[in-house]
């Protein structure tokens, strides 16, 4: 399909004193899954609603699909699913997503037969239960937010933008999300998702930026991103490894610059420019009962806590997020 989803180009945003985002800019390709990453209160949501043309940045531009975002007719091409959900909870299911569906211009027809079949789509209408004729305070959580989803993409939007869409649901609930997500993409329609749990954005995205403080810390795609710090992760297990001997070499910050224990192995972050075989001729010379050495390539959590850290975030600063 090629061109831009959504072109954003130096946006700003301040609240009183606080500077929720800084000068970002980020593209994102049409018919591609794209992660927004990072901590609580880093930005994400406040972008998103700049994106959306909810909140005005103070300095920059936004473009989606080639035209400005402050266009009505081409947000009429976005589905947006906010991390605060609300859905009527005393209206039947469906009547709620009938009402969404004539907001962006729907029949009556045509959304009851968009409704059923997403309805059957996400297992909320079986041949023992059709829950699309339950309240929805009626639903659990995960019903009710599988119900929302299925809101934001009965106009089958161009673009999807799921803010924290992973955020409480249970495993069933997650990859029913997960596969719905894929589909979009097969259909070549642009997701774009924020999200502070890097698992789901390594399995699912195509791109990511990762932003902290309001401002990019990296983007590109995952692969290019795992592939820039790759060279300096070994994973190490050995069967003695609590001796001091091997201890000591772990502790060699000339040598090591970070050791993460994940129980079964030692993921160990080489300290820039260090060969990795001196790292395994130090462990052979102090008699480590060597299982595993393997150089790995960093995952997105790992690559996510060196640029990120602690730091990240500022405390109570989580309002903007």
């Amino acid at each position: 399909m090629g061109g831009l989803a959504v072109d954003i180009r130096g946006i700003s945003k301040r609240y009183d004193q606080h500077v929720a985002v800084r000068e970002l800019s980020l593209e994102v390709p049409t018919g591609t899954v794209y992660g927004l990453l990072g901590p609580n209160g880093a930005g994400k949501t406040s972008t998103i609603r700049m994106i959306l043309n909810v909140i005005l940045p103070d300095t920059g531009q936004i473009t989606i699909l080639g035209r400005p975002n402050t266009d009505e007719a081409i947000l009429d091409r976005v589905g947006y699913l906010p991390e605060e959900r609300g859905l009527y909870k005393k209206m039947k299911v469906r009547d709620v997503l009938r009402f969404l569906a004539e907001l962006k211009g729907i029949g009556a027809k045509e959304a009851n037969r968009r409704i059923d079949e997403w309805l059957e789509r996400l297992a909320l209408k079986t041949a023992e239960k059709d829950w699309g004729n339950a309240k929805v305070d009626e639903l659990s959580r995960g019903m009710q937010q599988k119900a929302q989803f299925i809101g934001t993409l009965l106009h089958d939007p161009d673009v999807v933008i799921l803010d924290e869409p992973f955020s409480g649901l249970d495993p069933i609930n997650a990859q029913a999300l997960k596969d719905t997500v894929v589909e979009l993409k097969r259909r070549g329609k642009t997701v774009i998702f924020s999200t502070h749990l890097m698992d789901n954005a390594e399995r699912l995205c195509d791109s990511v930026c990762i932003i902290a403080r309001g401002e990019k810390v990296l983007d590109g795609t995952v692969a290019g991103v795992k592939a820039e710090h790759a060279g300096r992760f070994v994973a190490v297990a050995c069967d003695n490894a609590n001796e001091p001997a091997v201890q000591a070499i772990m502790r060699d910050r000339t040598l090591v610059r970070n050791v993460d224990d994940q129980n079964t192995f030692f993921e160990l972050e080489m300290v820039p420019g260090t060969d990795p075989q001196l790292l395994l001729t130090r462990l052979v010379e102090a008699r480590a009962a060597i299982r595993r050495f393997e150089l790995v390539q960093p995952s997105l959590h790992r690559i996510f806590l060196e640029k990120v850290g602690a730091t990240g975030v500022e405390p109570g600063m989580s309002g903007h997020g």
